[in-house]
């Protein structure tokens, strides 16, 4: 409206009402102004976090899922894999709450966000389609409608795991004039006279020993379905378990055992120790197979086994007659099963190079170190060549070593060597050099054989799950619950690793032995041979 065609009114208080509703819509303009600006600043401060955390986050996952040779060490990698991930999911809930926040603010005209392309469900995923018609106006009336196409669009749905209850009836029947009874016989369980089913015993397992849910959640979890099942049930169940199971879990060893090349590595499991209320170290030793990476064509497969001691005995005693590839990292206790120079009885141990260079990784991190940060960036180098020839024949391998890696091997001993006299003996980088030089032998067996791999990342792999289960149980109850921990962590590991559902697999094979399979056919039960 132009000054000019402004009809002010004759009247005074008309005049005032009139001016006083001006200044009032003046004051909200000037409100609305200081919003505006308001939203813009927590906006612009809004973006500044979000990019803050993204960098943090990004800084995570490179190093989290980098390269193996940007990794840290052993210790530093769980400790991130078990607590810092639980950190940075939290860093991405803020960042999603942050851009949730300013999106609402923003005004509904202003154009939005490409949407991210992401992968298609799998196709086995069952699918619900709802088709949502448009609304009958009443300018609709008497029209014909003809569908021209359509906009679809997938989301994704879950239901929770529900319980149910199997009622099983067995009629009873007498025929008319004749004596006796009959009756169909009771379906066999690995719980008799029990409760669950065994598709049951395999959920608990899987949650327990798969996904490291211990026993007392998954009792708090029964309970929200009014499902009351004690823990001490549970854990009596898990023992008949490992009890029905152990003949598996000892052919998955007997499997590893005929490799040509076996990983080995050891980790702690607290146990109780009985009538005493206190935990003692006890270990879960790993020995894991894969011979894909020479072009080996077997299953992967790992087997644990409870021990409570990490003496050489048990090393010696697990692989009495071994006389392949023993891949493993500096600990001496393997050392009793070691191959003696030029004999054939015993293994040829074989070392892994991750382990040497995380000492000079941490001092090339602190940049405390030329000659480590040389190190780090000659044996990058070797990593490289691996990935060129990973999964091809062994004699493939050896050759493609010969060629590049032995000249690297070679130039990384004599830099340590010459470094070594002329720095303090104290030095964690005299540490770390002692430890490549005392090992050397192990550490070039790589260049020799195509079999050997240049790390034994492959069962630590399979180590670091169980970790992650220790630390959310604690401590395995006993000797037996140490011994059930080995058996069920094989077979559901062994099945992870062949890329099998766990839970399908476990509860097809609780069900083909309690219906009585045979011992004689146990290839057949193995997670690798799995058919739905």
């Amino acid at each position: 409206m132009k000054p000019a065609d402004l009809e002010l009114p004759d009247d005074v208080d008309a005049l005032k009402a009139m001016v006083m509703a001006m200044a009032a819509k003046a004051a909200r303009a000037d409100v609305l102004e200081d919003e505006v600006a308001d939203l813009k600043a927590r906006n612009t401060d809004a973006d500044e976090q979000i990019a803050k955390l993204k960098l943090i986050l990004k800084a995570f996952n490179r190093y989290r899922y980098g390269r193996r040779s940007e990794k840290q060490g052993k210790s530093i990698e769980a400790d991130l894999d078990e607590q810092g991930a639980f950190v940075f999911e939290e860093i991405d809930i803020g960042i999603a709450a942050i851009e949730a926040l300013v999106s609402k603010g923003r005004n509904p005209g202003a154009a939005k966000r490409a949407p991210r392309p992401r992968k298609g469900f799998p196709p086995h995923l069952e699918r619900v389609h709802v088709v949502i018609e448009p609304d009958e106006l009443p300018e609709h009336a008497g029209k014909q409608k003809v569908l021209i196409g359509e906009d679809t669009s997938e989301r994704l749905d879950v239901i929770p795991p529900k319980f149910r209850v199997i009622v099983t009836h067995r009629p009873k029947y007498a025929f008319k004039n004749e004596d006796g009874v009959i009756q169909a016989s009771a379906p066999a369980h690995i719980v008799e006279s029990g409760i669950p089913t065994e598709a049951l015993l395999a959920y608990i397992a899987v949650s327990k020993y798969g996904d490291g849910l211990p026993l007392y959640r998954q009792e708090a979890i029964f309970l929200r379905d009014h499902v009351e099942v004690e823990r001490g049930i549970m854990a009596r169940w898990m023992g008949k378990l490992g009890f029905e199971l152990e003949i598996l879990a000892d052919y998955t060893f007997s499997q590893i055992k005929r490799g040509e090349r076996i990983f080995a590595d050891e980790t702690t499991l607290p146990t109780l120790v009985p009538g005493s209320g206190s935990a003692k170290t006890a270990y879960l030793w790993a020995y894991a197979r894969d011979d894909r990476p020479f072009g080996g064509s077997g299953p992967p497969m790992v087997a644990y086994r409870f021990e409570d001691s990490r003496s050489g005995d048990c090393v010696a005693r697990h692989l009495e007659g071994y006389r392949g590839i023993l891949q493993i990292d500096g600990y001496t206790a393997y050392n009793r099963v070691a191959r003696p120079e030029r004999g054939n009885d015993g293994a040829l141990l074989a070392g892994c190079w991750a382990h040497g260079r995380r000492r000079f990784y941490e001092l090339h991190a602190n940049d405390s170190s030329k000659v480590a940060t040389a190190t780090i960036e000659k044996m990058g180098a070797l990593w490289s060549i691996e990935e060129k020839v990973r999964g091809q024949s062994p004699d493939v391998r050896a050759a493609a070593r010969q060629e590049a890696s032995a000249a690297v091997v070679a130039d990384l001993y004599k830099l340590w060597q010459d470094t070594l006299p002329r720095i303090s003996g104290k030095s964690k980088l005299a540490e770390a050099i002692r430890y490549a030089l005392h090992r050397r032998e192990a550490f070039e067996q790589f260049l020799h054989d195509g079999r050997i791999e240049i790390d034994s990342n492959i069962v630590e792999r399979a180590i670091r799950p169980q970790a992650i289960v220790r630390k959310n149980s604690l401590f395995a109850g006993n000797a037996g619950g140490g011994r059930t921990w080995a058996t069920l962590s094989t077979l559901i590991q062994s099945a992870k690793m062949n890329e099998v559902d766990p839970l399908a697999w476990l509860t097809q094979t609780l069900e083909r032995i309690a219906a009585g399979w045979p011992s004689s056919d146990l290839d057949a039960l193995m997670p690798w041979n799995f058919k739905k």
